[in-house]
C-alpha cells in the first residue's frame, strides 16, 4: 500500500534487514550451540543477541520477521511448499509451536518423533529454505490446540498444570528429556536453523508461579539450549508481572497499539529490543459463531507499526492449516464451551490450502519483499462434482461392529466413566443403564455433560443433552429400559484457568429425582480407527437405518491425478469425515464453516473413498468444491482495544 512506508533500523537498509545472511541448504540439513541474550559469552555466542535496545544476528544489525507455521496443521508432504510461501511473503524465520499430546497421547507408550511427528525433519526442511527457525515448545501452547498441548492423560491427574507441583514438573521433565536434546541439536552453533526457543507460553495471563518460570528455563538450558531465550505476553502490567524472567527477554503478543506495547515494554526493560512473538492479524472460529476476518488495511497498519517502531515480529498466523482429525481445542466463556472449527485458517495471509490472497500481497509490500515468487498463486484443485452418500449402517450397530473389531475395556461401575478413567482422549463413550422406568412420562436428567449426549431408549432416538439443553422425556412402561447415551468431546479446553477439565457424564443422569446407577462404560477412541474398524461399521447392515437418522454412509469418486478439494455435506447435521481411512475433522451445520479442506496428499490416482459417521441426521450428497467455504464473517476486533 503507498501510504504505508518502512522504517528500517538506523545504519540498516531494507534489503539486509528482510534478507539476512542465509545459511547454505546443506548445512541445515545437519544440526549444541550458545548463550543467549545479555548472558552471551565471547567463548559461545549465540547467533542472536541485544544490546542498547538493538537485536542482533551474528554481530550484525537485525529484526526476526516470522511466521507461524505449525508442521502438526499441515500434511508433511506439504511442508516444504507452505515454507517456500512464508519465504515468498518477505519473512526470514518461521516459528512452530511443539504440541506434546501429539507426539505422546498415551502415558504409556513413549513419544513419537516419525511421520507426520518428525519435528527434526521439520526443522531441517525450514532451514534447507534459508530461514532461521523459533521453537516455542511449552509444555504448555495454547494454540487452539486440544488440551493447550497438554496430555489428557497427565491433566487428568490431581496436580497443579503449569506449576512448580512436583508431579507437573516432574512430568515435563521426562517428555523434555526426550523432545529437547532434538532441537538442541539443530540450534545455529551446530549448523542448524534454531536461532531462539521460547520459555513457557503466555504464562502472565495464567499464573505468577515464578519459581515453575525459572524451573522451565532451567531445564532448557540443562538439556542444551544455548541460543536466545525469551518470554512472550499480552502488554499489560498484570501480564508481564506475571509471565517475565529478569535476565531472559521480554516479547510481546498482540493484535493492534504496537506502540503503546513498546513503551510499555521499553520502561521496564529499557535495553532490550521490541519483539512481537505474535501478531494477530487474524483470528480463529468457534462452532455456531461466524468466521473471522480481519480486513487488509487494519492488518497491514499494525504491522506496518510494528516496523516503525523498529520491532521484531511473528506473524499469527502466516499460514494457519487445519485441525485434522479430533484436535481442535475449545474456550469457555461464562461457563458455555466454545469448540473451535476444524479449519485453522485464522484468515491468515497464506490461506488453509496454501493460496495467495490479497492480505499476503499487501504485507509483502510492506515487508519490502521485491522479488519474484517462487511459489504457484495456488496448488491444482479437482473439478467440482457431486456424488451419492450411501447409507450403510445405522448408529449403534455400526459401533458395535466396530467395537468387536478391537475389543475395549469396558468399565462397569454405579456411576458413568469419564474419559480420563478410561484413557480416553477424544471420541465418544458409550453409557448404558438399565433402569426400570415407571409408567408414564419423566424427565431424564443430565446434571453435568462434557460435552454433548445422543440419548436412545431402547434404540429409539429421544434427544441431545447438552449444557443448555439438560432434560429429556422419556416414557417409561414399568418395565426395565436399555439407556444407551453416547457421549461426545467437542474439544479440550485450550485456553484459561479451566484446561484440563475432565470429560465424560461428569454429574447423575436422573429419571425425575432418583438416581441413575449401574453403568457399563465403553470407550470409542475415534481418531484410533484403522481400515479395519471403518469397514466393520459401514458392514453393519443397512437394516437398521430407518429415515434421515444417524448412521455410517460412504461415498467414492475418481480422481485422475491427486489434486486439494474441498468436501462439503449438504443436508447432513454433525458427524466426522474420513478420506481415505483418515479422519479429516468434524462437521456440523451449525457452521460457519461449510467445506472440510482436503489436501492432495490424502488422495490418490483412481477411486477415492470417503466415509461419514453421522450421529444425527444424514443427508444423501457429498459434494466436491473448487473453493472453501468458512461460512458468514465478522470483523475481528482485537482484545486490547
Amino acid at each position: 500500500m503507498s501510504s504505508i512506508t518502512y522504517a528500517p533500523l538506523v545504519n540498516e537498509s531494507p534489503t539486509t534487514n528482510i534478507d539476512p545472511p542465509r545459511r547454505p541448504a546443506e548445512a541445515a540439513e545437519t544440526a549444541l550451540a550458545a548463550p543467549s541474550g545479555a548472558a552471551a559469552t565471547a567463548a559461545s555466542p549465540a547467533l542472536l543477541s541485544w544490546r542498547d535496545g538493538r537485536l542482533y544476528r551474528d554481530g550484525i544489525p537485525h529484526r526476526i520477521l516470522s511466521g507461524a507455521l505449525h508442521y502438526f496443521r499441515v500434511h508433511p508432504d506439504l511442508w516444504r511448499d507452505r515454507v517456500r510461501r512464508i519465504a515468498d511473503l518477505g519473512l526470514n524465520t518461521v516459528d512452530t509451536y511443539v504440541a506434546w499430546n501429539f507426539h505422546q497421547p498415551r502415558e504409556d507408550r513413549a513419544p513419537r518423533f516419525d511421520g507426520w511427528r518428525d519435528l527434526e525433519r521439520f526443522i531441517r526442511t525450514v532451514g534447507a529454505e534459508g530461514l532461521d527457525v523459533v521453537v516455542r515448545p511449552g509444555p504448555y501452547i495454547c494454540a487452539e490446540w486440544s488440551n493447550g498441548g497438554l496430555p489428557s492423560w497427565l491433566t487428568g491427574r490431581d496436580l497443579a498444570i503449569r506449576s512448580s507441583d512436583p508431579e507437573f514438573t516432574s512430568a515435563v521433565d521426562g517428555w523434555f528429556t526426550e523432545l529437547v536434546p532434538r532441537l538442541a541439536a539443530l540450534q545455529a552453533s551446530q549448523g542448524g536453523p534454531v536461532v531462539a526457543v521460547q520459555v513457557e507460553n503466555e504464562f502472565g495471563s495464567y499464573g505468577d508461579d515464578h519459581a515453575y518460570l525459572r524451573w522451565n528455563r532451567q531445564a532448557l538450558i540443562e538439556r542444551g539450549i544455548t541460543e536466545l531465550l525469551f518470554t512472550a505476553d499480552g502488554p499489560t502490567e498484570l501480564m508481564l508481572d506475571g509471565g517475565t524472567l529478569p535476565g531472559t527477554l521480554t516479547a510481546a503478543t498482540l493484535g493492534s497499539k504496537p506502540m503503546a506495547a513498546r513503551e510499555l515494554l521499553t520502561s521496564r526493560r529499557p535495553q532490550e529490543p521490541f519483539v512481537v512473538a505474535e501478531f494477530w492479524n487474524g483470528w480463529f472460529d468457534h462452532w455456531g459463531k461466524r468466521h473471522h476476518v480481519r480486513s487488509v488495511d487494519s492488518a497491514v497498519h499494525t504491522l506496518s507499526g510494528i516496523l516503525d517502531a523498529h520491532g521484531s515480529v511473528s506473524i499469527y498466523m502466516a499460514h494457519g492449516g487445519t485441525n485434522f482429525g479430533l484436535w481442535a481445542g475449545a474456550n469457555e466463556t461464562e461457563g458455555r464451551l466454545e469448540p473451535v472449527v476444524t479449519s485453522y485458517d485464522s484468515d491468515a495471509p497464506i490461506a488453509e490450502d496454501g493460496r495467495f490472497t490479497p492480505k499476503f500481497h499487501a504485507m509483502r509490500e510492506v515487508l519490502g519483499a521485491t522479488g519474484p515468487l517462487r511459489s504457484p498463486e495456488r496448488l491444482p484443485v479437482l473439478p467440482p462434482a457431486r456424488v451419492a452418500l450411501v447409507r450403510r449402517a445405522g448408529l449403534l450397530d455400526g459401533l458395535d461392529a466396530a467395537l468387536r473389531t478391537a475389543p475395549v475395556d469396558t468399565s462397569a461401575a454405579p456411576r458413568p466413566a469419564t474419559f480420563e478413567r478410561l484413557g480416553l482422549d477424544a471420541g465418544l463413550v458409550r453409557c448404558t443403564a438399565r433402569p426400570r422406568i415407571p409408567a408414564g412420562e419423566h424427565r431424564l436428567v443430565f446434571t453435568d455433560v462434557r460435552d454433548r449426549a445422543l440419548v436412545f431408549a431402547d434404540g429409539v432416538y429421544l434427544g441431545v443433552a447438552d449444557a443448555d439443553s439438560p432434560e429429556l422425556k422419556i416414557t417409561g412402561t414399568g418395565e426395565t429400559v436399555r439407556l444407551d447415551v453416547l457421549v461426545e468431546s467437542l474439544g479440550r479446553i485450550n485456553y484459561g484457568p479451566n484446561v484440563g477439565r475432565p470429560k465424560g457424564l461428569l454429574g447423575p443422569v436422573l429419571v425425575d429425582r432418583r438416581m441413575v446407577q449401574g453403568w457399563e462404560s465403553t470407550p470409542v477412541a475415534l481418531p484410533e480407527w484403522s481400515e479395519r474398524e471403518l469397514s466393520a461399521a459401514l458392514d453393519a447392515g443397512a437394516a437398521s437405518v430407518t429415515g434421515t437418522g444417524a448412521g455410517f454412509a460412504v461415498a467414492e469418486f475418481h480422481a485422475d491425478e491427486p489434486a486439494d478439494t474441498f468436501l462439503a455435506l449438504p443436508g447432513s447435521v454433525h458427524g466426522l469425515v474420513w478420506v481415505n481411512g483418515f479422519l479429516l475433522g468434524r462437521h456440523w451445520d451449525i457452521g460457519p464453516q461449510v467445506t472440510l479442506y482436503c489436501p492432495a496428499p490424502l488422495l490418490h490416482a483412481g477411486v477415492n473413498t470417503v466415509t461419514v459417521l453421522e450421529l444425527e441426521g444424514l443427508g444423501d450428497t457429498l459434494e466436491l468444491r473448487d473453493e472453501p467455504e468458512l461460512g458468514p464473517t465478522e470483523e475481528y476486533v482485537e482484545e486490547f482495544d
